[in-house]
């Protein structure tokens, strides 16, 4: 996977609303620190959701979860642990149209590669936004038995 600005298959116009509103409420959760639209609040291509490093193990120097919400409902949530060059983990759950795989979709870790079937059956925006910050809570605490 590349660190493409767009997912492999945008389904239409970003909704702006909608990812106000996720990143209004994200920041209500104990793991989310910042939220920020890039490149910009004016022509946002991604909003951008900084995890509390201090959560994770020290190995891991960063997290984000970066989402993308179409006017067709479709969407992208990116997620990244960054570390060492050669060991950063992500993960990225989908739903656009994709001929080899389901609507919704999941990239799973370490390298977000070939698509399974999504864990998260939600459509609505702020469904889908706290399943996936529960599946990073978890995450997290995996993270720290090991």
């Amino acid at each position: 996977m590349t660190d493409r600005d767009e997912p492999e298959t945008a389904t239409g116009p970003l909704d702006e609303p909608t990812l106000r509103l996720l990143g209004t409420r994200a920041v209500e959760n104990r793991l989310v620190v910042c939220q920020t639209f890039e490149p910009d609040a004016i022509t946002p291509r991604r909003l951008r959701l900084g995890l509390d490093a201090e959560q994770y193990p020290a190995a891991v120097a960063e997290a984000t979860l970066d989402v993308r919400w179409f006017e067709s409902g479709d969407y992208s949530f990116h997620y990244r642990e960054c570390r060492d060059a050669a060991d950063d983990c992500q993960c990225r759950w989908d739903r656009h149209p994709k001929p080899s795989s389901p609507r919704a979709h999941f990239h799973p870790p370490p390298t977000a590669g070939a698509a399974e079937s999504s864990p998260v059956a939600a459509t609505h925006p702020l469904a889908v936004l706290f399943a996936v910050l529960d599946w990073i809570a978890d995450r997290v605490g995996t993270l720290h038995e090991r």
